[in-house]
């Protein structure tokens, strides 16, 4: 049979009237998965309904599902819904005819082809739908797969001697009953009255999410940068979207996962110029979160990844920091012990971290030419070179950045700086609860030009201590935690020491 006719046929099979959606809207959250919104025309007899819509998404929540009238003239109620996401394929029409005698072509070339018929033993359909797989979780995934493969394989029968494959192209007859093309809710709406009236239909689903990422770029011989946003929007939901109203959702909104085995939009941004064109992006609070709508219709294939401009400013004033942090600690380790152990334990500390970090940070501020709520996303640095071209020097994630806030992303390990942290004495006693420890920390300078290095030490032994000797100033950061200020000239070293007095 041929494949207009078997689809005709399946188009026939569908029961009761069939609801076509108009242009959809989604809203879509950076934590994979979107509400989708479609208006359904429906025209209703008073009673009870049966309606088949066919444009939903392949892992569609169909607990999550609303169904209205949103001008409230018709009083809609939900009998019965039914979700069925196993759309015809060869796999499931084998199961289908199981048992059955079917035919199997073969092409011999020049237009010939032969025809054998075989005998369905088994198909080798193993179904094993990925809601299921998160319903019911990693016992019923593995119980599927070892199904899959001690049973994947199709038996077939042709005269009397079995085999373990297709005899050929599987020819099927005409197809009656439920079967589907694509996923599908049935629906029985019992409605109070007749007429015909546009409803709206609302699901979250799975198999789609958004991130931001930022390309920065630094001129060769300033800290002034030039900063380019983009919204990534990935669509793996199994349905297209045709010119659709898409909205994007940030922020930490609490949603039940599966258990496992901006944008622009601030008209006084003062990077726009005058004849700028209109944001791609507007941006505006709701409720504790931030929502981001494109500002025109955009179409979302299935399997697709699209990416739309939401923030371009120049000019943005940023620092580069270098941070010296040399303690080093496999935490890992030390997870299972206790706070006396660790407090008391003379091993830890000794070892020590050579790199210093290099960090980039700049205000997220109107008068800074940015001042929106920042998404969070993966952020790549840029610098030009002296013959103007650009070269990537690091990249890092930042989180949800408000406005007035100061964004500080690690970029990488100077090559040029060189830390050495030494622990020069340490004295313990438990039974009067002290102990002194005492560090050197010498830092070097390779470069050709001078440098602020901020040096970081963690008194991780305990919360009360004090520092009863120092080379040079420190600024306490957290009950926990002080920070050296440390200037450096070009090939310079430095060393600075202290002593810390612990109690408790």
């Amino acid at each position: 049979m041929k494949t207009e006719s078997l689809c005709a046929a399946l188009f026939c099979a569908a029961c009761g009237t069939a609801a076509s959606a108009a242009q959809p809207s989604l809203t879509i959250y950076n934590q994979n998965f979107a509400v989708v919104r479609d208006t359904i025309p429906l025209d209703l007899k008073a009673g009870v309904n049966d309606i088949r819509f066919t444009e939903t998404t392949a892992h569609l929540e169909p607990d999550s599902v609303i169904l209205r009238d949103p001008a409230g003239k018709t009083k809609l109620q939900i009998l019965e819904q039914n979700y069925r996401n196993d759309p015809v394929s060869q796999e499931l029409l084998l199961s289908i005819f199981e048992g059955k005698t079917i035919e199997f072509e073969t092409d011999l070339g020049w237009g010939q082809k032969k025809v054998v018929a075989g005998k369905i033993i088994r198909s080798g359909y193993v179904p094993h739908g990925q809601s299921a797989m998160h319903r019911y979780g990693q016992a019923y995934y593995q119980s599927q797969m070892a199904m899959a493969s001690e049973t994947g394989q199709p038996i077939i029968e042709v005269e009397g001697k079995l085999q373990f494959a297709l005899p050929g192209r599987p020819v099927f007859p005409p197809l009656t009953g439920g079967t589907i093309l694509k996923p599908t809710i049935d629906w029985q709406i019992n409605a109070d009255k007749a007429g015909k009236l546009e409803a709206e239909l609302a699901y979250v689903t799975g198999g789609m999410t958004w991130e931001a990422d930022y390309n920065i770029v630094a001129p060769e011989k300033s800290d002034l940068l030039d900063v380019v946003g983009w919204v990534t929007m990935d669509n793996q939901s199994g349905k297209t979207f045709e010119n659709a109203k898409i909205k994007l959702m940030a922020g930490d909104v609490s949603k039940i996962q599966p258990a496992e085995y901006g944008f622009l939009g601030n008209e006084e941004l003062a990077v726009r110029a005058a004849a700028a064109p209109a944001p791609a992006v507007s941006e505006k609070a709701f409720q504790d979160y931030h929502l981001y709508t494109l500002a025109r219709p955009a179409t979302l294939h299935d399997r697709e990844t699209k990416q739309v401009e939401f923030i371009r400013a120049s000019g943005v004033k940023s620092e580069r920091i270098y941070v010296y942090d040399g303690l080093k600690i496999d935490w890992n380790r030390w997870r299972s012990y206790g706070m006396e152990n660790i407090r008391n334990n003379q091993e830890l500390g000794a070892e020590m971290e050579t790199k210093v970090a290099v960090m980039r940070e700049f205000k997220n501020s109107d008068a800074n030419h940015l001042g929106m709520p920042l998404p969070k996303g993966r952020v790549r640095f840029y610098k030009q070179d002296e013959d103007k071209q650009l070269e990537f020097t690091g990249e890092n994630t930042i989180d949800h950045t408000p406005k007035d806030e100061t964004v500080r992303v690690y970029t990488g390990n100077a090559f040029d700086l060189v830390g050495e942290r030494r622990r020069t004495n340490i004295k313990v006693d438990s039974n009067n609860h002290w102990l002194d420890e005492a560090f050197e920390i010498k830092l070097r300078n390779h470069k050709n030009e001078a440098v602020d290095i901020r040096v970081v030490e963690h008194l991780f032994r305990w919360y009360t201590w004090e520092i009863t000797e120092k080379s040079e100033p420190f600024s306490k950061k957290n009950a926990q935690t002080m920070e050296f200020g440390v200037q450096l000239k070009p090939d310079e070293e430095k060393t600075i020491h202290y002593t810390v007095h612990y109690s408790w």
